[in-house]
């Protein structure tokens, strides 16, 4: 299984010019489970398709993968028979909603936490080969400090670590950073914090983090907002749909529009950062197009 990924080219639609648009792309992450990270991966993707965003969402919690379920989906294949050389990394996308795809992951099988560092890259390269309409793509990590989900975060191009007020998930939060600080280079983060009961303690949790952070890591944390805590939030869980769909004018519903808009206004890198990330062939090709248009302008 160590060799190469079968990928084949995929997406219907296109752009202007030759559809391999930059895209944008985030990582979300955690320090532990439990802190509502997948909710949080689910509703930004939905939140920013119904702003008109052509966006796809990765189940990168690859042992334990819960996207699907979460949807009241029932894939017929995933990224282990994408590995497994049975199939394409297209033959898997599986439409969620309007604008709105899921590349899911298989649930109980020990081999997908144990992907090699060359299977890793061969599935973040493998999006290069995705065509066509596609501006985010969300990428949902498994929560804490797994190979997988640090390669995955260092190629995105923002993370965001969900936290909520309870120690152990600012202790974990605060590890996961120093170990993507220390060891892969990143040095920004978007810190969200969930399930709060007001605007005071979503401050407080990240004032807690971020003056550790200030002391001990040459990083930047940057607050992202909150997501309240919400019965329409926990009901649309039990509905197994995303609160933007089910209640969108639930308290939570709104503060997932705010956080897909500050999302909107993040840039995209206009180059390669020069290690492994997604969609490196599609900022080379923007990059590429960009020079050519500068030496074509009087």
């Amino acid at each position: 299984m160590d060799n190469v990924l079968p990928i084949s080219s995929g997406h219907a639609g296109s752009r202007p010019k030759d559809g391999r648009n930059p895209v944008q792309v985030i990582a979300v992450t955690a320090g532990k489970g439990g802190v509502g990270k997948t909710t949080v991966s689910i509703n930004l993707a939905l939140a920013l398709g119904k702003m008109g965003r052509k966006t796809m969402l990765l189940d990168a919690d690859l042992g334990l993968a819960n996207i699907d379920t979460h949807l009241g989906l029932q894939p017929a294949s995933n990224l282990a028979h994408v590995l497994a050389g049975e199939c394409s990394l297209r033959d898997i996308v599986l439409p969620v909603y309007p604008g709105v795809d899921l590349i899911p992951a298989a649930s109980g099988v020990t081999r997908m936490t144990e992907l090699s560092a060359r299977e890793q890259a061969g599935v973040i390269g493998a999006f290069d080969e995705l065509t066509g309409d596609l501006d985010v793509l969300i990428v949902d990590n498994a929560p804490g400090i797994s190979a997988s989900s640090l390669r995955f975060s260092s190629a995105a191009h923002e993370v965001i670590v969900v936290v909520c007020d309870e120690p152990a998930s600012i202790t974990d939060a605060y590890a996961v950073i120093k170990v993507l600080s220390r060891d892969h280079g990143v040095d920004q983060f978007n810190v969200l914090v969930n399930k709060t009961d007001n605007m005071k303690q979503a401050k407080d949790v990240f004032t807690k983090i971020n003056r550790v952070a200030e002391r001990f890591l040459d990083v930047t944390l940057n607050p992202v907002g909150e997501i309240p805590r919400d019965i329409y939030l926990q009901r649309s869980i039990q509905e197994q749909a995303g609160v933007v769909l089910r209640y969108p004018g639930a308290a939570s519903a709104r503060a997932f529009h705010t956080l897909a808009r500050k999302t909107m206004a993040w840039p995209v890198p206009e180059v390669p950062r020069g290690h492994v990330e997604f969609f490196v062939e599609r900022t080379l090709a923007a990059a590429s197009r960009r020079d050519g248009e500068t030496r074509l302008s009087p």
